[in-house]
C-alpha cells in the first residue's frame, strides 16, 4: 500500500485510487510527500509546505519536490542528504517511475504510462473533469462592473465587467455561494446637478420615461458638470437639489427614479451580450445607513473631528507633508465620502449577507483607497479575522499608441461601440475566409459565428493578460485564428467536432470501459495536460488571476494539435482509434468547460 498518508486511508485494506481518483496528481503527491516527511524528520515535519510543483523541465519528469532546499539550515545537512532520506520513506510507485534525486537536491517524479490511462479512462464519467468541489463552501461576495448613472458604459468597465465574471463563474463552479453585487454610481451630488439642469434644459425628461436618448443625457450631464464648475449659483441651485433627493422629497425621487431606470436599461443590454448575471446594490442602498457608521466609528472613538470633518487616521498613510492621512468619513458640509459608502457596505455584506470573502474587482488607482478602507473596516471590527477581503485590481486599457484607448475625437470609446467594432470585424474576417476556401455558408451562420468569436475575443485579449498590467487592445491581435487568441481556442474545439462529424461519430456514445492506451509522446503530453486541470482552476480561486486558465488552454490547444498532427485518429485500427477518440473527446470537453468559465461560448463549426 505504500505510505498513503492519514485523510486518503481509513484503516482497511483496499487499493486507494479507488478513494481519490478525482484527486489530482499534484494534490496526491503533495499528500503522500508530506506523510514521508514526518516519518523521515519528525511528526511536526508533515505540517509544512511540501512544495511538490510541475517540473521546470519536462525531460527531468512530470513534477519535482523542492522542499529539502528549505529543510538544509534546520536540520544542518544538504538538501541532497535530506531528498535520500525522504526517498527511503516514500513510496509513489503505484503512482510514478522510480523518483529520482537530482543536483542539488531535487526530487524528480515521472507519472507511469499505466496510471496515466487509468486517470484519463475515469474522467469519461466525469462531467466535472475531476475538478472536485469544495468541502466547505464559502458565501463570495464579488464586487464587480459598477458603472454610474446616466453615463454609459465606456472601455474603462471591460476588464471589472469581464475579470469579475470569470472570477464569479470559477467560485460558482468550485461550489461556493457567489453574490455577483453591481454597485453602481446612483446617488450623489452629480444628480442635484443633473436634475437642477434638466429642470432648465429638458424638464420633460424629469416626469417621462426615456424622453431623452442616454447618449444625449450623457451630453446634458456634461454640460451640467461645467456649469457646476463655473457658476456659483448653479452650484447652490444643484447642492439644493441634493437636499430634497435625500429628504425624500416626491418630485425629485421620482426624477432620479426615471434616470436610473433609463441608465439600467442600457447597461443590461450590454450585460446581455456579454451573458454577463449581477445583483444590483447601488450607493443609494447603502445611503440610510451611512449616518450610523459615523455614530458607530465615534461610538468605538474612532473618529477625530479635523476641519470640521469627521475623520478616522490611518496608520502607515502619509500625505506630502509626512503628517498623518486622515481618511473623511463626513465632511465639514455634513456630506459623505465614497469611504463612509464602502465602510456601509462591508458592514451590510459581513452582517446581512454572511460573506465569507468579499473581492472588490475595480482598476489599480482605487488601491490605496480600498487599503484603507479596509484598515478603518478592521478597526472597527467590521471584518472578523475569518473574513477574507481582497482587492483585485487591474491595468489599463491602452490603444496602439501605448495611451489611455480613445475615439479620434479624444473621446473615452463607449463599450457598445467596442463590442460592435469587434463583431463587424469578425464577420468580415469570416467572409474572407470564406471565400478563401470556397465555402457557402448561410447568413445566420455568418452572423452567429462572427458575433461569438467578436465578442469572445474581446473577453479572451483581457482575460489572457495578467490583469495587474496594462495591455494594448489591438483588433487585429485578438481575432488571429493563431497565437493566444481566442479564435485559436475556438477553432481547436471545432476541429474535434469536425472529427466526429467525419467519422460519424457520437462521442457520448463510446464505450465508457474502453481502455486508453498512451503510446506516443504526444497522447502522453496531452494527457498529462488534461488531468492538470483540476490544479489550474483551483490555482485560479485562490490567487484571482484568470489569466492562468486562458494559458492552460491555449497549451492544451496547441498541444491537442501535436497530437492530431502526428497520431491519426480515425484511420488507426482498434482498439487505439477509439483510445484517441476519447482523448480528442476529453480535449473538448475540457476547452468547452474552462472557456465557460471565462464567460465564453464554443463554437461546433467555424
Amino acid at each position: 500500500m505504500g505510505n498513503l498518508p492519514p485523510c486518503y486511508y481509513d484503516g482497511r485494506l483496499r487499493f486507494y485510487l479507488i478513494f481519490i481518483d478525482m484527486i489530482s496528481i499534484q494534490t496526491q503527491l503533495r499528500a503522500i510527500v508530506s506523510t514521508a516527511l514526518g516519518k523521515a524528520f519528525g511528526a511536526e515535519y508533515s505540517e509544512i509546505d511540501p512544495m511538490v510543483v510541475p517540473a521546470g523541465r519536462p525531460e527531468f519528469g512530470d513534477y519535482q519536490c523542492n522542499v529539502t532546499f528549505s529543510l538544509a539550515k534546520p536540520l544542518k545537512n544538504s538538501p541532497r542528504n535530506l531528498s535520500q532520506q525522504l526517498l527511503d520513506h516514500l513510496d509513489v510507485s503505484d503512482i510514478c517511475e522510480p523518483p529520482e534525486v537530482a543536483k542539488p537536491g531535487f526530487i524528480n517524479f515521472k507519472i507511469k504510462p499505466s496510471y496515466l490511462e487509468t486517470q484519463i479512462g475515469a474522467l469519461q464519467s466525469d462531467s466535472r473533469l475531476g475538478v472536485e468541489k469544495v468541502k466547505d463552501p464559502l458565501k463570495a461576495i464579488v464586487d464587480f462592473s459598477s458603472p454610474n448613472i446616466a453615463k454609459e458604459m465606456h472601455v474603462g468597465h471591460l476588464r471589472s465587467t469581464i475579470i469579475g465574471d470569470s472570477i464569479a463563474r470559477i467560485l460558482e463552479f468550485r461550489g461556493h455561494d457567489v453574490l455577483r453585487l453591481n454597485h453602481v454610481g446612483d446617488w450623489g451630488t452629480q444628480f442635484g446637478m443633473l436634475i437642477a439642469y434638466l429642470r432648465e434644459a429638458y424638464p420633460d425628461a424629469l416626469t417621462k420615461a426615456d424622453a431623452l436618448d442616454l447618449g444625449d443625457l450623457v451630453a446634458f450631464y456634461k454640460k451640467a458638470k461645467k456649469r457646476f464648475d463655473e457658476d456659483a449659483d448653479f452650484k447652490e441651485t444643484a447642492r439644493k437639489e441634493v437636499v430634497k433627493l435625500q429628504a425624500g422629497d416626491p418630485e425629485s425621487l421620482k426624477a432620479w427614479q426615471l434616470l436610473c431606470d433609463q441608465s439600467r436599461r442600457e447597461f443590461q443590454q450590454i450585460y446581455n451580450r456579454l451573458d454577463i448575471n449581477l445583483t444590483e446594490r447601488g450607493e443609494s442602498f447603502y445611503n440610510p445607513k451611512l449616518p450610523d457608521v459615523v455614530a458607530d466609528l465615534e461610538a468605538k472613538g474612532l473618529v477625530v473631528e479635523d476641519a470640521g470633518a469627521k475623520c478616522v487616521f490611518l496608520d502607515g498613510f502619509t500625505n506630502k507633508e509626512g503628517d498623518p492621512l486622515p481618511l473623511i468619513v463626513q465632511k465639514s458640509d455634513g456630506g459623505y465620502n465614497y469611504a463612509t459608502t464602502d465602510l456601509a457596505a462591508i458592514r451590510y455584506r459581513v452582517k446581512e449577507d454572511g460573506g465569507d470573502r468579499i473581492i472588490y474587482v475595480t482598476d489599480a488607482g482605487q488601491a490605496n483607497h480600498f487599503a484603507q478602507v479596509f484598515q478603518v473596516a478592521q478597526k472597527a471590527d467590521y471584518l472578523p479575522e475569518n473574513v477574507e477581503v481582497t482587492h483585485v485590481p487591474f491595468g489599463l486599457v491602452l490603444g496602439k499608441d501605448g495611451k489611455r484607448l480613445k475615439t479620434r475625437s479624444g473621446e473615452t470609446v463607449r463599450l457598445k461601440d467596442l463590442l460592435d467594432e469587434a463583431v463587424k470585424r469578425a464577420y468580415q474576417d469570416l467572409e474572407t475566409r470564406l471565400v478563401a476556401e470556397d465555402r457557402q455558408e448561410t447568413e445566420e451562420f455568418k452572423t452567429d459565428v462572427a458575433k461569438t468569436i467578436g465578442l469572445s475575443s474581446v473577453k479572451y485579449a483581457d482575460l489572457s493578460q495578467n490583469r495587474t498590467s496594462n495591455y494594448i487592445f489591438d483588433y487585429d491581435k485578438m481575432l488571429e485564428l493563431k497565437g493566444n487568441t481566442a479564435p485559436y481556442l475556438l477553432y481547436a474545439y471545432a476541429r474535434v467536432q469536425s472529427i466526429s462529424r467525419k467519422g460519424e461519430i457520437d462521442y457520448e456514445k463510446l464505450d465508457a470501459d474502453a481502455k486508453v492506451l498512451l503510446k506516443e509522446d504526444q497522447e502522453l503530453v496531452l494527457a498529462k495536460h488534461i488531468l492538470q486541470l483540476s490544479e489550474i482552476i483551483k490555482e485560479v480561486e485562490s490567487e484571482l488571476l484568470p489569466n492562468r486558465l486562458c494559458q492552460y488552454l491555449f497549451e492544451l490547444s496547441q498541444k491537442f494539435n501535436q497530437f492530431f498532427e502526428n497520431c491519426p485518429v480515425l484511420k488507426s485500427d482498434e482498439p487505439l482509434r477509439t483510445s484517441r477518440l476519447i482523448l480528442c473527446h476529453l480535449t473538448a470537453q475540457t476547452l468547452k468547460l474552462g472557456l465557460s468559465l471565462l464567460g465564453i461560448e464554443v463554437l461546433e463549426r467555424m
